[in-house]
């Protein structure tokens, strides 16, 4: 695989959806597959698994509004909004159906995706998040153990102002704390990140991520009444959601697998990437 991503090409491309420019990377042919990232990440973090996946997809690899190289409006963070400009960017390059695959925030607008345009999703992979509405909160409930980033988030202005010009020390937390194996993520990987979210309006727009996160629960009530029908795959890392999110999406989807990625953190695709290569290549091709 090492080879494989040594003489990779990735196409970058950008195209204007919602009035916003969206950059994303684009490689292979096939049935197409849209892969979302999380925060504080871009499109980068699925760089070890898209060229397996590119062998026999085309795989579609967005910055999401407000990351990386795409746009970062004022508004449209709530992840209905986010869906709609992905749905308009894989309307734009002509899919009909795509399979689609979310991480932490991205599985959030995936989720959504799949339960607003349901007949343009053929499976859905959800990887290590807690859907808003169906268990986030929860962990977002730090009286009773929840994580603390998620209230700091929400709090206006203040976050910028503290973390401005402190990016490295700040997101290196994340990726030190939240892994199995810290070192999965090297520095390099780390700096590219940071360089991203060190750019003007980036990290505003990433905490904008969360500062809807309570109007999203609320609209994410309408999916208990109508089940999303596609297959969905939903894992979790052993040291972080672990089964949670496959269990949780039990009440709102009829065809639910995955389960629990052993020594393994949040960051699934840069801690185990050939497990993930794995299962989503047998998840793709399985006549379900």
């Amino acid at each position: 695989m090492n080879t494989i991503q040594e003489n990779f090409h990735y196409e970058h491309q950008t195209s204007i959806v919602n009035n916003t420019r969206l950059h994303y990377v684009i490689a292979g042919s096939g049935d197409p597959i849209v892969l979302l990232h999380g925060w504080p990440q871009t499109w980068y973090e699925w760089k070890s698994i898209i060229p397996t996946l590119a062998q026999s997809h085309t795989v579609i690899v967005p910055d999401l509004r407000g990351a990386g190289l795409s746009d970062k409006p004022k508004t449209g963070y709530d992840k209905l909004t986010l869906a709609q400009d992905i749905y308009a960017l894989v309307d734009q390059l002509g899919f009909e159906q795509i399979s689609l695959v979310g991480h932490d925030i991205g599985g959030m607008v995936a989720f959504t995706y799949a339960g607003e345009y349901p007949e343009n999703v053929k499976k859905l992979v959800l990887l290590d998040l807690m859907i808003p509405g169906l268990g986030l909160e929860n962990i977002m409930d730090v009286a009773n153990g929840g994580m603390w980033h998620f209230g700091f988030h929400m709090v206006h202005d203040l976050p910028e102002a503290l973390i401005t010009g402190r990016e490295h020390l700040y997101l290196d937390h994340f990726f030190k704390t939240l892994t199995y194996n810290p070192a999965s993520i090297k520095e390099e990987d780390v700096a590219e990140y940071v360089r991203h979210y060190s750019a003007p309006g980036a990290l505003r727009a990433g905490f904008e991520y969360y500062r809807s996160l309570l109007e999203d629960g609320k609209y994410n009530q309408k999916y208990k009444e109508q089940k999303l029908n596609m297959p969905v795959l939903a894992y979790g890392g052993e040291f972080s959601t672990g089964d949670y999110l496959r269990q949780s999406l039990l009440p709102v989807a009829n065809h639910v697998e995955g389960g629990s990625i052993p020594e393994c953190g949040h960051y699934i695709a840069e801690e185990q990437p050939e497990f993930l290569i794995k299962v989503l290549t047998e998840f793709l091709s399985a006549s379900r």
